[in-house]
C-alpha cells in the first residue's frame, strides 16, 4: 500500500507526523541564539548577539569592494593611459615606495637608465645642502688696489666675484651703497672685475639648442649679476617706437631699427627681432616692426657677456647712488696688496634652494656643482670636480648607481642619466636625512607654486611636492607624494620617447601620481 494511502484511511498517522514536525522546529529554535530587543544589554566584550544572528540568517552577506585587477603587471589606471597616449612601456620608468620603510608598491623598468631632464637637479640639490649646510653663503668683495683720500679712491676698485647664484640687481644695488657707505665717492682709477673664483667655462651658451638668448642657457660665473638677464620693452613713441632695458647697463649701446605701423595687434602687429650687423658685447640692434595700435612688448634675454654686464650695470647703479667714475674695465686677477672694502654674503643656500628647485634655475644649478668643487679643491673651481664631489657624497651615503651621469648637475643635457630606482633611493635618503624639511621645502606644490602651479590644482595643501623636467622627448616628475592614509610616498616618473614633452609624458607622469595618492 502506498504512503498517500495509508495516510487517508488512518487520520491518527497524519496526527501523528504534525506532532513530531513541531517538536523538531521547537527544538531547532532552542538551539539557536536569541537576538537581543532594544532594552537587553550585551556585555561589553562579548560578541554581539545580533550580528552572531544576522550570521546564521544570511549565509552570503555582501563581498566587500576589491581594487581592480592588474593588467599585466600595472593598475588599470596607468595601463589605461600609457595605451591612450600610444607611449610604449620600455619608454617609461617609475617607482613608488613608501619613505619610511621602503616598501615598494608600484615599479616599472626601475634599473633603465632615463633621460631626467630637470629631475636631476634633486641630485645636485641634496648633495649641496647635505656637504655645505642650509646656511651656507657665498661672499661678493670689493677692495682697494689705492690708498683712498678724501673720499676718492685714487687708484682701481676691484670688484670679486664669489659665486653669488643670488645677486639680483636689488642685492647688487644694496652692494654698492655698502660700498659708497665707506665715504668713497670717486674712483680714479679703472674697475677691476676678477672671476677667477671659478674657471673659464667650457661650454657655451648656444651649445645647448643654439639659443644662447635664452635665461636657461646662461652659463655660471663667479660674479653673476640678476642671473644675467634683462627685461628689454619695446613700445610704441611718438614718432619712433622706445626701447627700455632693465637693469640697464651703462655700457650697452642699443641700436633702435624698430619700424612703426598701423597694422592690427591680431594680424601680426608686432614683429620684434635682436641681432644685426656690428653686434658685439656691449651692442644690441633691436629690429622689426611693431603696430602703434599695439601695446609694450616685452622680451627677457641674455645680453652682453657676464664680465661686461655685471660692470656695466654696477657702473649705473654707481652713478644713480652719486658716485663718479670715468676709468675702463680690466678683467683681471685681484692685484696684490689690495685692501678690503666690502664683504657681501648672500642669502642662504636653503632660500636659494627655493629658486632653484621650484622655479627650475639652471644657472643656479650649476652653480652649485662649481661651488662644490672649490670648497673640496679650491679655487678655480671646474665642472669636473663639482661632479667628483657629488658622485663620492652619493658613494658615502651608500647610493651606489653606476649608471649615473650627472653632466652640469642641471638637467639641461643631452647625456644626463638616471634610473628611476637610484632616483627614488636618493629621495628616500633625503626624506630621512637631517635636513629633509630645507630639502622639501624647495619642492614645488601641486596647484600652487613653481613649476606645479597649473598641476594638480585638487589636491589638498602640500600634498604633493614634486620636482618636475622637461625636455625635447623627456617629461618626469620626482619626489614626494601624500597617500590617502597620509603617510609619504616617494614617486618617480620618467618618460623617454619622442613628443614626451607636449602632452602624452605629462599625462603618464599624472597618473602615476594620482594612482599613488590613492593609496591607503
Amino acid at each position: 500500500m502506498t504512503a498517500p494511502a495509508l495516510l487517508k484511511r488512518r487520520p491518527s498517522v497524519r496526527l501523528a507526523m504534525r506532532l513530531v514536525a513541531g517538536l523538531l522546529v521547537s527544538l531547532v529554535a532552542c538551539l539557536l541564539p536569541l537576538a537581543p530587543t532594544s532594552a537587553q544589554a550585551v556585555l561589553p566584550g562579548t560578541p554581539s548577539s545580533s550580528a552572531a544572528a544576522a550570521a546564521v540568517v544570511d549565509p552570503f552577506p555582501p563581498a566587500i569592494p576589491a581594487d581592480p585587477p592588474w593588467i599585466n603587471g600595472l593598475p588599470p589606471r596607468i595601463f589605461n593611459t600609457l595605451r591612450g597616449q600610444r607611449v610604449p612601456r620600455s619608454a617609461v620608468s617609475f617607482v613608488v615606495r613608501d619613505a619610511a620603510s621602503g616598501e615598494v608598491l608600484l615599479e616599472h623598468n626601475p634599473e633603465v637608465p632615463r633621460s631626467p631632464a630637470s629631475t636631476m637637479k634633486v641630485v645636485s640639490a641634496y648633495a649641496a645642502l647635505s656637504l655645505l649646510g642650509p646656511n651656507y653663503t657665498w661672499t661678493t668683495r670689493a677692495w682697494a688696489a689705492g690708498p683712498v683720500v678724501g673720499g676718492r679712491l685714487k687708484g682701481d676698485l676691484v670688484l670679486q666675484g664669489g659665486g653669488d647664484p643670488t645677486l639680483s640687481i636689488e642685492r647688487w644695488w644694496r652692494f654698492v651703497q655698502e660700498l659708497r657707505s665707506r665715504g668713497i665717492e670717486q674712483i680714479d682709477g679703472d674697475i677691476i672685475v676678477d672671476t677667477n673664483y671659478f674657471a673659464p667655462p667650457d661650454a657655451e651658451p648656444n651649445d645647448f639648442d643654439g639659443r644662447g638668448f635664452k635665461t636657461y642657457n646662461v652659463i655660471p660665473d663667479a660674479l653673476l649679476v640678476h642671473q644675467h638677464a634683462a627685461e628689454i620693452t619695446v613700445a610704441p613713441g611718438g614718432g619712433s617706437a622706445v626701447i627700455t632695458v632693465d637693469p640697464a647697463p651703462d655700457n650697452l649701446r642699443i641700436v633702435n631699427k624698430v619700424r612703426l605701423s598701423r597694422s592690427s595687434c591680431r594680424s601680426g602687429g608686432s614683429m620684434v627681432r635682436f641681432g644685426g650687423p656690428g653686434d658685439s658685447a656691449t651692442q644690441l640692434t633691436v629690429a622689426g616692426h611693431l603696430s602703434r595700435r599695439c601695446g609694450p612688448a616685452r622680451f627677457e634675454r641674455v645680453i652682453m657677456k657676464p664680465t661686461e654686464f655685471a660692470y656695466g650695470t654696477f657702473v649705473t647703479l654707481w652713478r644713480q647712488s652719486g658716485g663718479t667714475f670715468n676709468g675702463i674695465l680690466r678683467q683681471e686677477p685681484k692685484p696684490p696688496g689690495s685692501r678690503l672694502l666690502v664683504e657681501y654674503d648672500s642669502l642662504p643656500l636653503a632660500t636659494a634652494l627655493y629658486e632653484l628647485l621650484k622655479h627650475s634655475s639652471n644657472p643656479m644649478t650649476r652653480t652649485l656643482i662649481l661651488t662644490l668643487g672649490a670648497e673640496r679643491y679650491g679655487a678655480p673651481a671646474t665642472v669636473q670636480n663639482g661632479e667628483q664631489v657629488v658622485y663620492d657624497f652619493l658613494v658615502d651615503r651608500g647610493l651606489i648607481f653606476p649608471e649615473l651621469v650627472i653632466d652640469n648637475g642641471s638637467g639641461l643635457s643631452r647625456i644626463t642619466r638616471i634610473a628611476a630606482g637610484s632616483m627614488a633611493q636618493l629621495l628616500q635618503d633625503a626624506w630621512r636625512s637631517p635636513y629633509s624639511a630645507e630639502f622639501q621645502a624647495g619642492l614645488p606644490l601641486g596647484g600652487q607654486d613653481g613649476t606645479l602651479r597649473n598641476r594638480f590644482k585638487e589636491t589638498e595643501d602640500g600634498r604633493v611636492r614634486m620636482k618636475t623636467g622637461t625636455l625635447n622627448g623627456v617629461s618626469a616628475l620626482a619626489g614626494y607624494v601624500r597617500s590617502s592614509s597620509g603617510r609619504t610616498l616617494v614617486v618617480v616618473s620618467i618618460v623617454n620617447t619622442p613628443g614626451a614633452q607636449a602632452g602624452p609624458g605629462v599625462t603618464i607622469n599624472d597618473s602615476v601620481v594620482r594612482w599613488a595618492m590613492q593609496q591607503p
